[in-house]
């Protein structure tokens, strides 16, 4: 890069990854993948897991348009509900006009805010529920292994989707047992791994909206997370690794839970 040029940002790889970058920007970036050949390896996967999730989900978006979300059907509804009093128009508006000038002044005290996407969301909890019991000797689980049906028929009754515990032997890593966790506005399931030096690694689900369909990755200290969301729930797989180590455990966990609803 030139000294002009603004530096190569995590977001920039993510919005390149997802197709959101304009013409300037994208071609900075191909330049920057060049001369860091590593890096082009790292996005190059990235965006075929891209495509690959985008495979999984595009018979969903090929569906019709619901009837009751028809434009027709809403402009029916609409024209036969009751006319609500000139009354009530007057109190909504200055109920209306009252919360904008709050809104109003409380944003120009304030920095604007975005909630964060929901693979974001997803990842937080995983990390943050990874930190939580890894570090536990005595009570790393609430159920171990040795319970492993019950435990996933458990969680899976919870969670409202079959559950199962992706086969992570080839990567060293072995099935602890798990917990039910509180999880947004419903529960989640964490499932632990160790391996034959101790080290652990967790698998975090929960209900989740949006339609994101790229592996998200987050680094926070020395936990890495790979988080992704699919069919209406949230994935995410925590460990203290490298991004290179840990994403063909992503994408072995991925395939583990493909298709199991």
């Amino acid at each position: 890069m030139t000294g002009n040029e603004f530096p190569i940002s995590e977001d920039d790889l993510q919005a390149f990854v997802d197709d959101r970058l304009d013409d300037t920007r994208r071609a900075a970036l191909q330049t920057h993948l060049v001369a860091h050949p590593e890096l082009a390896d790292r996005i190059a996967a990235e965006r075929r897991h891209r495509a690959l999730l985008r495979g999984q989900l595009e018979a969903k978006f090929a569906e019709p348009v619901p009837a009751r979300l028809r434009v027709a059907n809403l402009r029916a509804a609409r024209r036969g509900s009751r006319i609500v009093s000139m009354r009530s128009i007057a109190a909504a508006l200055t109920i209306f006009v009252v919360g904008a000038m709050a809104g109003w002044f409380a944003n120009s005290m304030t920095p604007a805010s975005r909630a964060p996407a929901p693979t974001t969301s997803v990842a937080q909890s995983a990390t943050a529920a990874f930190r939580t019991f890894v570090v536990e000797v005595a009570h790393p689980v609430e159920v171990g292994v040795q319970q492993e049906a019950h435990l996933l028929q458990w969680l899976s009754k919870r969670l409202g989707r079959k559950l199962a515990a992706p086969d992570l032997q080839p990567f060293g890593y072995r099935l602890m047992g798990g917990r039910l966790l509180p999880g947004g506005s419903g529960a989640a399931a964490q499932l632990m791994y160790d391996d034959a030096s101790g080290r652990r690694l967790t698998i975090y689900v929960r209900a989740a909206d949006g339609t994101e369909t790229a592996f998200r990755f987050q680094q926070e200290g020395e936990a890495a997370t790979f988080a992704w969301i699919d069919q209406g729930f949230g994935f995410a797989v925590t460990a203290v690794a490298t991004r290179e180590e840990l994403l063909p455990i992503a994408e072995a966990v991925y395939r583990g839970f493909e298709g199991k609803s």
